[in-house]
């Protein structure tokens, strides 16, 4: 038996949520309803302009490691925060939710917590201003050995594929993963990211991967095209299992050269944010639990739909009654 049935590497990010109006962003200069990277000063800032701010840990894959954890899975997540006010209230929380943090708050840290600063306009725009800060600088000697050996499942986020470090932080947790029998996978993240590293991305999904998890942007630039089926047939031809999201197209699920299309209804979201997140999840409950990968996408699809109707990236409802709603478990 193995410690945990799925572990996350990924950017350990407080999402820092405060209500304001159109004016508060013109003044603070905050451009409406876009993400923005900042750097440390600005961070600061806008982190003292906020009021009444409400707190709550994220992160793409960590936001998908919560969600599978909610599910009932075992997970643990890897990730880097300061030994500061931040930094501790990210393990805190992830740890109360059910999944270990098992990276200790760096003392001396080289940067403060990463932050991400998100004001919600009276019209529900969402404007995002995301400080990396110290999450970015993870590792190879941030991922224990006894976590990474010790998971059925491990999730990798391509947002940390900027630095080598990272890079080698990965390297290392899919080859402790996969020496112990162990599969390993990555959520593409970001289009942007893959054309700057292309060639990297490649060689880790071709030598390294037992799964891809990216949406259609993110598929098609793997290979510089517009063309979406020959992007995943030359992905499929690489890894041995690809999972492509298209939104309110459905999902396509391509293994051992059998594809599987599931169609998903379209509604019009309340809030899209979580959505890829929340598909991992349900996807990852599933193969953690034996089902085939009809089931495991249909509680992707599941899990993904419960996410965009509210507020927030994480899940509000009880998914598993949902699956259980859906014909999906006994």
């Amino acid at each position: 038996m193995k410690t945990y049935q799925l572990v996350g590497i990924g950017n350990a990010v407080v999402d820092v949520i405060s209500k304001s109006d159109d004016q508060f962003l013109d003044d603070m200069g905050i451009q409406k309803g876009i993400m923005q990277l900042i750097e440390q000063d600005r961070a600061e800032t806008l982190y003292g302009a906020m009021k009444q701010r409400v707190q709550t840990p994220g992160g793409s894959v960590a936001n998908t490691i919560a969600g599978a954890g909610a599910l009932g899975l075992s997970t643990a997540f890897i990730g880097r925060v300061h030994d500061d006010a931040l930094g501790h209230f990210y393990a805190d929380a992830m740890n109360e939710g059910g999944t270990d943090f098992v990276n200790p708050p760096v003392r001396n840290g080289e940067l403060p917590t990463s932050r991400s600063m998100i004001f919600v306009s009276p019209d529900g725009e969402r404007s995002m201003n995301t400080y990396l800060g110290i999450s970015s600088e993870l590792g190879p000697d941030d991922v224990p050995s006894d976590v990474a050996g010790q998971a059925e499942i491990i999730f990798l986020e391509g947002y940390l594929f900027d630095k080598d470090k990272g890079k080698e932080a990965f390297l290392q947790a899919a080859r402790a993963c996969r020496a112990n029998g162990g599969k390993t996978g990555i959520a593409i993240s970001d289009p942007f990211c893959v054309d700057r590293h292309r060639a990297d991305f490649l060689q880790l999904i071709g030598n390294e991967l037992d799964y891809v998890i990216g949406n259609e942007a993110e598929i098609r630039s793997l290979f510089e095209t517009d063309d979406l089926e020959d992007a995943i047939a030359r992905t499929a031809a690489m890894c041995p299992l690809v999972v492509c999201t298209r939104s309110g197209d459905g999902v396509s699920i391509i293994s051992d050269g059998q594809r599987i299309n599931i169609a998903v209804e379209k509604i019009k979201p309340v809030d899209a944010t979580g959505a890829g997140d929340q598909f991992a999840a349900g996807f990852l409950f599933g193969r953690a639990n034996g089902h085939d990968l009809e089931t495991s996408g249909r509680m992707g699809c599941v899990a993904a739909r419960e996410v965009i109707g509210h507020v927030g990236p994480r899940p509000e409802n009880d998914v598993e009654t949902l699956f259980r709603a859906a014909g999906l478990l006994g």
